[in-house]
């Protein structure tokens, strides 16, 4: 699950790329951080040590597993502005374990919701998802991650086609509004980090509608090549 991009000029900056041997590394370190947050609120479960220092450790737990799939998919949107801002091609490797991830948190949400909001009652679920446009918002979210995850290895992307694959992928974009409403509106304590994740998306969503503006420019005021006569020319004297 990545987000697509165009073909993109990335400037001419001369940038070290990490061998193979280190790209493999850091997809490895990259991996483990990513399970930290994750590892660390189950740890602090069966520790018993978060029912101390929250008032609610389940909606707690729901509610940070939320905000980090919303992290992670802040990181996806944004490889491709630093791949061509920075000249760092090699970041594209990262990306789709980075989209991974915003699956793997975003199931783990849904999840901790169904179980601690409602032992899995499903008509009252369906109730919940019915009456209540937030949580019909993020189910929608979810629903649509489905697809991106699932077509996310390079064998679909060969099936399906790089631009069917791309138009896929797009579906993103959308989802992150969704997230943004659903995350926004959640909050309740302190607004000041919601405020910067807020910022961050809206500028990388500013940053992707600029630049397609600017390529729709230059293909509209691209003049077609001159049209240039082959062989000889020969008059016609009108009688």
């Amino acid at each position: 699950m990545t987000a697509p991009t165009r073909t993109e000029t990335a400037p001419a900056t001369h940038t070290h790329q990490p061998t193979p041997h280190w790209l493999g590394w850091l997809k490895w370190l990259l991996f483990i951080a990513c399970l930290l947050p994750v590892a660390d609120l189950a740890l602090r479960l069966l520790q018993g040590t978060l029912a101390q220092t929250t008032a609610d450790p389940a909606e707690f737990t729901t509610r940070t597993l939320g905000a980090w799939a919303f992290r992670f998919l802040l990181l996806t949107l944004a490889i491709s502005p630093l791949r061509r801002l920075l000249g760092w091609h090699w970041l594209l490797r990262l990306r789709r374990m980075l989209g991974l991830f915003v699956f793997f948190y975003a199931l783990l949400h849904l999840a901790s919701y169904l179980w601690y909001e409602h032992r899995l009652a499903w008509p009252e679920i369906a109730n919940d998802i019915v009456r209540h446009p937030l949580i019909t918002l993020g189910v929608a979210a979810f629903i649509l991650l489905l697809p991106l995850a699932a077509t996310s290895n390079k064998h679909m992307v060969r099936r399906l086609g790089g631009q069917r694959w791309q138009e896929l992928h797009r579906s993103l974009y959308l989802i992150a509004l969704f997230v943004l409403v659903h995350y926004w509106a959640q909050t309740e304590d302190d607004v000041r980090h919601t405020v910067l994740h807020v910022v961050i998306l809206l500028s990388l969503l500013a940053i992707r509608a600029w630049w397609r503006a600017q390529e729709r420019r230059r293909q509209l005021t691209a003049l077609p090549p001159p049209y240039k006569p082959r062989g000889k020319v020969i008059p016609i004297n009108p009688r």
